[in-house]
This record gives C-alpha cells, structure tokens and sequence, in this order.
C-alpha cells in the first residue's frame, strides 16, 4: 500500500470512529469503550487497528479517554472533536470505501440536521480560505497587530484569539501547523502559561506540542 492509499484509510478510519462516538452520544457523555468498538470494528477486522488512531485523536484533542480501574471510555471534546469530523467528510478526497451500513447512512442524516456541516464557498479574496503558508503568514501578522492593538495586549496575543479571528479559512490543523512553521522561521515566539480564566474551551483553541506542550502566547520577533 502506498503513502496516498494509507492516508486515505486512515482518513476514512478516523472519520467513521468519530461519527460512530458522535452518533453514541459522546459529545454529552462518555461512551464504553466495548460500545463503541461494536459499532465501528467491521468484519474482519481487529479492535487493535483503530488503537493507533483512537491515540492519534487524542493527541489532536479530538478525543479525550477516560479510564476507571479496568475500564475505558471516550468522549468527544468539543468543539475539537466534532471539528476534526466536519473537516474529514468535508475533504475532497475522503469516501466510504465499503457498504455503508443503516447506522452510518443515518448518523450522517442526524449530523446533517443538527450541525452545520457545509461551508460556505471560498470567496476571491478577503475572508477566502487560505490556501497557503505565505497567505497565512500574512493574515495571521494583520490579525496579530489588529488584536494586539485594540485589546492593549503589549505584544502577547492569545493564540486563540488569532485561531478564533481567522475562522473556518483554515483547518485546525493547518493553523497549528503554519503557526508553528513561523515560529521556526524566527517571526513568532510562541509562549506557554495559560489563558485568562483557565477556560477549557481557549486551552483547546491554543496549540499544544509534544516537546513543547502548551502554548498559549504569540510573540512577534519580527515581520
């Protein structure tokens, strides 16, 4: 299997496990983890397969695992985890690959009534999805000044509120990603510490890495 073809089914894997959580209630409450293994372990497959990808959701702060003694269970962070969802169907690329099955077909017919799921079409310029890193970088900079000046801020800007500010234009994950290839290029220092009133939905919305942990503060070095 190549690089493209694995992504794919991994796409399609992670999709349908949040789907499944999402349609087992798992934005209000926690969710077993054998119940949740019935509903997406498909024939010939194994609980372990989706072992990697349950850890890889949570690492993303699409999931959070909760466990008990010798029991496991899952829950869908919000507004990560239903985030990660919308943006897997949404993806040009992602299609089931396999019958679909009476409970996926009516998950999907549930989320479309209750959630928002379609986006808009990109606009030509101005408030269109950003495409790039250098289109990034430049947004991010006239967000960045723009907060840093209406909110006195004394140049530490919460990461969340340029997430916030810039929207749907970018993926979740591309947003961390671009922030980060910024501060690698010496335009941001990004900062820990935490936000003000330590709420959980900013913490979210704030980037976290694995050698860094939490980052909460942009600092611009230079422009």
């Amino acid at each position: 299997m190549n690089a493209q073809a694995k992504n794919l089914q991994t796409l399609y894997a992670k999709t349908r496990l949040l789907l499944a959580l999402w349609d087992l209630g798992g934005s209000q409450q926690k969710v077993a983890r054998g119940k949740l293994t019935k509903r997406i372990v498909s024939k010939g497959q194994n609980k372990a397969d989706y072992q990697a990808i349950l850890e890889d959701l949570e690492m993303q702060g699409a999931v959070t695992v909760t466990k008990k003694g010798s029991s496991t269970s899952y829950t869908l962070t919000s507004p990560t985890g239903l985030d990660v969802l919308k943006a897997g169907l949404r993806s040009d690329e992602f299609e089931f690959n396999t019958n679909l099955g009476a409970w996926v077909g009516n998950s999907l017919l549930r989320l479309l009534r209750e959630v928002d799921v379609v986006v808009a079409a990109p606009v030509a310029s101005g408030g269109g999805v950003i495409g790039s890193y250098e289109e990034f970088k430049s947004v991010t900079l006239d967000v960045y000044d723009k907060l840093n000046y209406e909110h006195n801020l004394n140049n530490l800007v919460p990461i969340y509120r340029i997430r916030r500010e810039i929207g749907e234009r970018v993926k979740r994950t591309e947003f961390n990603n671009f922030l980060l290839e910024m501060q690698a290029n010496d335009i941001f220092q990004l900062q820990g510490g935490t936000v003000e009133d330590n709420a959980r939905d900013k913490i979210e919305d704030s980037v976290t890495t694995e050698l860094d942990g939490l980052r909460c503060y942009a600092r611009l070095l230079k422009a």
